[in-house]
């Protein structure tokens, strides 16, 4: 029940308040959505940001690390997992499920939906460019940098920078 309160108070209300990043009432309207996400959320650490105007349907199964952000405008799917320490642009669209279109007799609109086992999971330390557009069950891994406006189709290795259209690696991070 308290739940479904929270739910109704954040989208009823605060997902409208001024970005978190607004001058004077920026950082309160911060934290009145990051009160209403810990209410919600089945695990929530110690979240830096949830700017305005991000949708994560009813977020019971969302979990989230310490010192991660989600920008505005963000649509995330209501089961993903999250790391410590992920940022996450503005514009950010994770799908949760496709279209089913086996069928070429039936049209794709009345064929429902895949089901999706496996959560979308960004590990530790991630960036989620500006405009990303990732498919259903994707597993960002540790370290990894996602460049604006790619649309990430499949999963690469730890410490990759990935870019464009479909999603390519672009190069891997290396210590100094």
């Amino acid at each position: 029940m308290k739940q479904k309160i929270f739910l109704i108070l954040y989208y009823g209300f605060a997902m409208w308040l001024p970005s978190s990043y607004s001058p004077l009432i920026g950082k309160l309207c911060n934290y009145i959505r990051i009160y209403c996400a810990k209410r919600i959320f089945k695990k929530c650490g110690k979240i830096t940001t949830i700017d305005r105007k991000a949708y994560f349907g009813t977020g019971k199964e969302i979990e989230i690390g310490d010192y991660s952000g989600i920008g505005a405008n963000c649509t995330i799917p209501n089961n993903i997992i999250i790391g410590k320490f992920v940022m996450m642009a503005p514009n950010v669209y994770i799908l949760s499920n496709n279209h089913k279109f086996d069928s070429l007799t039936t049209p794709m609109c009345f064929q429902g939906y895949t089901n999706f086992q496996n959560p979308t999971q960004i590990d530790d330390d991630c960036w989620i460019g500006y405009g990303v557009i990732m498919t259903p069950g994707r597993h960002i891994k540790k370290g990894s940098i996602i460049a604006a406006g790619c649309v990430l189709t499949k999963d690469f290795d730890e410490y990759s920078i990935i870019g464009g259209n479909p999603g390519k690696i672009i190069k891997k991070r290396q210590s100094k």
